[in-house]
């Protein structure tokens, strides 16, 4: 039990960490969508489609591959510094080889020269801070991390509230020099400067790490580190393309507007995403540093139990007053025309919070590669349901596909870790939870829309039945 206490100690802050920022975007939703037309807000999408993908090929693989021989290794400095030096050589030959050719990376993202300038350079100061933000996690130092995290998206949203909101209401109080410069046709720009600098803030508030590291970098641990860590970029590549795929498609195959309305309603799906982020947070190095206790597979067990519980919450809550949050978060009425997806996203985004408490079979058996398949097996099935089902059926095709995706994912995680590193997890407890929560969930979407007092009904039956059948762990928890 104190195990657990520690994993969710670490989780809460972690969580704490993502929770905040993702409140801040909940915020910032509202005020792009009230702010921007749905072809403005689509240029906002592509930008961080983009920035999510070279994210993940920058840091290939080295932040998991870190945990996993920090974890391990009685050289923790030399891990820390082989890891260090490895992403910053990359990425400086990486910012070169923009620079040198940068107009077929124009070409390739399809976005403004001035905005490319601004994504490349996010990209190259968020990841020089990937190794130092992983240190602080691998190091049992979570507030340090959620303070700078929380700094990080405070410069966020305030830049973002002063162009999109403050210049425009108080131009008196605003100096001349930002309002000759300032253009009303283009305020997603904005969005991007505000996230540029807060990008580098967070880089000088870590750069004092940068120098705690010795030169001291070791071939072998790289080439280890490597073999260990590639395969996890190549199935971040896969991930990228099931999460963002769509709306690039959406915005080929039907059009900018369609596209634009996907993405502000995919975002009602944020505290799902908030549970599933924060679970990652705290899980990835817990799994790591608790591979060798006596029970830790019971304890890994227990986990994903707790998870669906408050997964299947979280989604029962939201889907019953989903009509509140769209009102709150997406203000503009043009944007509603995509609603039906939430549910969908919804319930694909638990099965990925799933399939990642799954995963720890091929993390502690080093067999990364089959992440890797599963990863990529995941992202076929993106491809090919959305190439052929948008045409028929058009935007909620894509839901459905990322439904069917993470779903195969997370079998797939489950039988293959059945026969390498087998778990005792509560199949019949978990099954239930599924599916009472999707029942009671479609009850909620198709039947009971804007009833809130049904919907109240609906989140407290649910209680009920997890205290019901949860009471002796629950007297367990409350004693303790």
């Amino acid at each position: 039990m104190g195990t657990l206490k520690r994993f969710f100690q670490d989780t809460i802050i972690y969580g704490f960490a993502t929770v905040l920022p993702r409140l801040m975007n909940f915020i910032l939703v509202g005020l792009h969508t009230a702010t921007l037309s749905t072809s403005s807000y689509s240029d906002n999408t592509t930008f961080y489609v983009w920035a999510a993908f070279f994210n993940v090929l920058l840091t290939y693989g080295m932040e998991t591959s870190f945990f996993r021989f920090f974890s391990n290794s009685k050289e923790k400095d030399t891990v820390f510094s082989t890891a260090f030096i490895a992403l910053t050589g990359s990425t400086v030959l990486f910012l070169i080889g923009v620079l040198i050719f940068q107009d077929f990376f124009i070409a390739l993202v399809d976005l403004p020269v001035d905005y490319f300038y601004i994504l490349f350079g996010i990209l190259v100061m968020d990841t020089l801070v990937v190794v130092p933000f992983a240190y602080l996690r691998a190091s049992n130092r979570p507030i340090k991390f959620a303070a700078i995290k929380i700094i990080n998206i405070v410069i966020v949203v305030l830049l973002n509230f002063y162009f999109l909101w403050f210049v425009k209401e108080f131009p008196s109080l605003t100096p001349q020099i930002i309002l000759d410069n300032y253009t009303n046709a283009d305020k997603v720009k904005y969005i991007f400067i505000a996230n540029l600098a807060a990008s580098a803030v967070t880089f000088l508030i870590l750069l004092p790490n940068f120098f705690r590291s010795k030169i001291d970098f070791s071939v072998l641990l790289f080439k280890q580190m490597w073999r260990y860590g590639w395969p996890v970029m190549v199935a971040g590549i896969a991930f990228v393309i099931n999460e963002n795929l769509d709306k690039l498609l959406l915005k080929d195959m039907l059009s900018e507007s369609v596209m634009g309305a996907y993405a502000g309603c995919y975002k009602l799906a944020v505290f799902m995403t908030i549970f599933v982020q924060a679970f990652k947070m705290g899980a990835e190095p817990f799994f790591f540093n608790h591979a060798q206790q006596a029970n830790a597979k019971k304890t890994y067990a227990q986990i994903l139990t707790y998870f669906v519980i408050f997964g299947c919450l979280i989604m029962v809550s939201l889907i019953s007053f989903i009509d509140i949050f769209k009102e709150l978060l997406i203000r503009n009425e043009d944007y509603w025309i995509t609603i039906s997806i939430v549910p969908i996203i919804l319930l694909a985004n638990l099965f990925l919070g799933i399939y990642h408490n799954l995963s720890v079979w091929y993390k502690l058996t080093d067999k990364t590669r089959m992440g890797m398949y599963i990863s990529i097996f995941g992202a076929i099935i993106t491809i090919v349901l959305n190439f052929v089902l948008i045409p028929v059926i058009g935007f909620i095709a894509a839901a459905w596909a990322t439904l069917a995706a993470y779903g195969s994912m997370m079998l797939i995680s489950y039988f293959l870790g059945r026969r390498f590193y087998p778990v005792p997890y509560d199949l019949k407890k978990i099954g239930f939870y599924l599916l009472i929560s999707i029942g009671i969930s479609a009850i909620s979407f198709l039947y009971f829309r804007e009833n809130y007092l049904a919907g109240t009904a609906f989140v407290t039956l649910f209680l009920l039945i997890i205290v019901a059948v949860e009471r002796k762990d629950l007297k367990q928890i409350l004693k303790r």
